[in-house]
């Protein structure tokens, strides 16, 4: 029998992340036991004659926990998804489960996935051969070119490349660093604008256009970029869904660019930020996670 007040851990490095915060106010509302959990100091005991614990410093926070809302960093995705795992594996319900975490923060197994369910995307090249740069290129409609690191949010990691000698020069330079990249086609027609779809329970909840700086080509509201509204057409919406489900993301962001030939999903966010997305809608996002937690925690028990 699950109570009718819940015990919920937010999975995060700092309770003052807006997010994080308006996460815990709407939980604690609704009357339900919340505590922020910092993810990184959990350790995981494995082996012991009972079953696998999950201890935070010294306490045992195995015990009684009806959900996870995980807010996992890019830095610490492995360790976090690790977590997360256990916690799923212990009989928590969780509002991200571990693969779609992992799967959503590798750039190319995202594009993999999508691509393998025939979901639009912009056209997206993988290579380790320096060799062939400008054959690549050129496989991708030509300069200016998209390179991405494979892991990385909030814009970070995200370079154009004007010319075929610049590309050739970042790309040599990320290879030698032995950093892992993909390389995307650039859409000149999304004008450096792309649209933020949140999703909650495989439901849309709030949806805005972020238009870049001036001085950047990227629209992430975290360097720099604007919000304005933006109705979403049925294709986008289907899209948007269609993301979230296929990576295993019932509560996610997902992104996606106007083209010539339709909407194309360029990456899924399993942490999504709510501050830009509820101040331009005004829609209460974290108010809705909660609502969906307390509808799904009973039925996943069952």
């Amino acid at each position: 029998m699950i109570p009718r007040a819940m015990n919920i851990y937010i999975l995060s490095i700092n309770s003052r992340i807006y997010s994080t915060n308006r996460l815990y106010h709407e939980a604690v509302k609704k009357g339900h036991n919340v505590r922020v959990i910092d993810h990184t100091k959990c350790a995981i005991i494995l082996g012991a004659e009972s079953k696998p614990q999950i201890y935070l410093g010294r306490e045992n926070i195995t015990k009684d926990v009806h959900a996870i809302i995980p807010r996992i960093g890019t830095s610490v995705t492995q360790h976090g998804a690790a977590i997360v795992k256990q916690f799923e594996a212990n009989g928590a319900f969780t509002t991200a489960q571990s693969l779609g975490i992992l799967r959503s923060r590798n750039k190319l197994r995202t594009m993999q996935i999508l691509a393998r369910k025939r979901i639009p995307i912009p056209k997206t090249l993988f290579a380790k051969d320096t060799s062939n740069i400008k054959s690549h290129i050129d496989l991708l409609g030509g300069a200016p070119i998209i390179i991405k690191v494979q892991e990385g949010t909030q814009g970070l990691g995200v370079m154009i490349a004007d010319s075929k000698k610049s590309a050739k020069s970042i790309i040599e330079s990320l290879y030698n660093m032995n950093v892992s990249i993909i390389l995307q086609e650039f859409i000149e027609e999304a004008n450096g604008q792309d649209i933020r779809v949140y999703i909650v329970g495989n439901k849309i909840v709030a949806a805005m256009m972020r238009n870049s700086a001036e001085e950047d080509f990227r629209s992430n509201v975290h360097r720099g970029g604007t919000t304005t509204s933006v109705e979403l057409t049925d294709q986008e919406k289907k899209v948007a869904i269609q993301t979230a489900k296929v990576l295993g993301l019932p509560v996610c962001g997902v992104d996606i660019l106007r083209s010539k030939r339709g909407p194309l999903v360029i990456e899924a966010n399993s942490s999504a930020g709510l501050e830009g997305i509820e101040a331009h809608t005004r829609v209460n996002v974290a108010r809705e996670i909660i609502k969906y937690v307390e509808k799904n925690v009973r039925k996943f028990r069952k």
